[in-house]
């Protein structure tokens, strides 16, 4: 692997200019902008060439790249640290036989919950509250906004954060007689989502809701604990320990967005994300997207040391991107040592940040243009507008889109410095024709595997999130008074928050 990096090393001083590339490679477009789930991926204005290509090639070989895809697909144990497989392709169809039809068992039990949901077995149903964090609430958070606009089904919330004002806010214009309580967590035990759980019954009960856990479905691969909260298990859905929580939205994490948008919508969101897993798994390296992508990822981050990755949704209904990428992104290859537990050496994934187009022009793109930092640029747009308005609205928006990609690669010199556009900057373009659930499964599939070539790429687990323990522990010892000795700083705060008197 060592001998793969540093030809690689020696490859980034032999880069050519966006410009240069252009000039010199009359077939870029044929190479670098291909189709894929009927999405067109444009990697064009990034310094990749052929030869980046090829040495890149030589280090998803010395890596076994195709080896640990196999792997993933056939539910090995591709996470060592947590001795667990990693199997949410299943969910959607594609990996071991066993786990797909145990997928398509809890699938079915999600649909008949649906139904009867829809048969009014709860009674009267028009307010959904989700509560859950992280993968159990950006995912199906994600779907619901992006999707469910002009769905007219169910009044739809979901609440991650322990804040109190954002439950508040939520269940502000809920009639609790007939809102029905989803409770997501992988554990069952998450102590955001249980105390939201717990405020949430409070409201319902202190309003007259004669048996509040009767409106509560779990979501959970801990139906045990489910059971122990005092929810029926005929409304508990579980999903296997095998999926992760940041990969969870196509198993029974999706029932917020399933009942919101359709159970129709629901299964075609499932079928783009199995097209691009029979992509990844089946497509030669050339012509691979998520590979590809991963191969960006690894020039900007490892050869030019680029520590940020821009990622701007020009599309309104794409907004919750930026955030769901985050989690999936940093909390998956945020990570220091290799498999092996021996130091990286390296830097893994970068910085995941963004907005929506044309916002973000107006408040972060002078430092794309003008600023110190080389940030790749990732623009997400689709061929067709999500409204009915004038058609001048979408006009401008993908003329912005793809006017921006263009001014970072040329720039524009000029003697007066302040008026100066260096250029050469790189970014990707992603085109949807439409946003519809087949084509948002099938790109966020592709983050997916992008995340995954990316760790095989560096050696490293995507799949366990060791980094996000440590804070939570430190917080429960806050409630428990000499359980852990904080620093002075610290303590300070407690103090000054909680109106706890200093000693001495």
């Amino acid at each position: 692997m060592e001998d793969a990096w540093q030809a690689l090393d020696g490859a980034a001083a032999e880069t050519k200019t966006l410009a240069g590339l252009f000039a010199s490679e009359t077939d870029r477009l044929d190479r670098l902008v291909l189709e894929a789930c009927g999405i067109r991926f444009d990697f064009a204005k990034t310094h990749l060439d052929g030869g980046l290509i090829e040495r890149f090639t030589t280090l998803a070989e010395a890596q076994d790249l195709a080896g640990q895809r196999e792997a993933l697909f056939a539910g090995a144990i591709v996470n060592p640290t947590e001795d667990r497989a990693a199997e949410h392709s299943a969910e959607r169809g594609e990996g071991a036989p066993e786990s797909v039809d145990q997928a398509r068992q809890f699938h079915a039990r999600m649909r008949t919950l649906i139904d009867a949901v829809e048969a009014e077995a709860f009674g009267p149903v028009r307010h959904i509250l989700h509560v859950g964090i992280g993968g159990s609430a950006l995912g199906p958070e994600l779907i619901v906004d992006a999707l469910g606009r002009e769905a007219d089904r169910y009044d739809t919330a979901i609440v991650s954060n322990v804040d109190g004002a954002a439950l508040a806010q939520a269940i502000r214009h809920f009639d609790p007689h007939s809102t029905l309580l989803v409770i997501a967590s992988k554990t069952f035990t998450t102590t955001e989502t249980m105390l939201n759980a717990a405020s949430a019954l409070q409201w319902m009960e202190e309003n007259g809701v004669p048996d509040p856990y009767g409106r509560v479905i779990a979501v959970t691969a801990s139906p045990d604990k489910a059971l122990e909260f005092g929810i029926d298990e005929t409304r508990i859905l579980p999903f296997s320990e095998t999926v992760g929580g940041r990969f969870s939205l196509w198993s029974s994490i999706g029932f917020p967005a399933a009942l919101a948008l359709g159970w129709t919508a629901f299964e075609e969101l499932l079928e783009g994300a199995a097209e691009m897993d029979r992509h990844f798994r089946h497509t030669e390296i050339a012509d691979n997207v998520p590979i590809l992508a991963a191969f960006v990822d690894r020039y900007y981050a490892n050869l030019r040391g680029c520590s940020t990755r821009g990622v701007f949704a020009y599309d309104e209904r794409l907004r919750l991107l930026p955030p769901y990428l985050q989690q999936l992104e940093m909390e998956s290859n945020g990570k220091s040592v290799r498999l092996d537990g021996s130091p990286v050496g390296r830097a893994t994934a970068p910085i995941t940040w963004g907005g929506v187009g044309t916002d973000a022009q107006h408040a972060v793109f002078q430092l794309l243009h003008q600023g110190t930092h080389l940030v790749p640029v990732e623009f997400i747009a689709c061929v067709e507008p999500g409204h009915t308005l004038s058609f001048e609205h979408h006009a401008q928006l993908l003329s912005n889109c793809f006017a921006q990609g263009a001014a970072l690669m040329a720039g524009r010199s000029s003697d007066d410095p302040h008026r100066n556009y260096p250029g050469d900057r790189p970014s990707t373009t992603i085109l949807l024709d439409r946003l519809d659930p087949r084509s948002l499964g099938a790109l966020l599939a592709f983050y997916e595997h992008r995340v995954f070539a990316n760790a095989v790429l560096l050696g490293i687990n995507p799949f366990d999130q060791f980094g996000v323990e440590l804070g939570k522990e430190m917080a429960k010892a806050i409630d428990t008074p000499g359980a852990l000795e904080f620093d002075p700083s610290t303590q300070a705060l407690i103090g000054r928050a909680f109106g706890i008197e200093e000693e001495g």
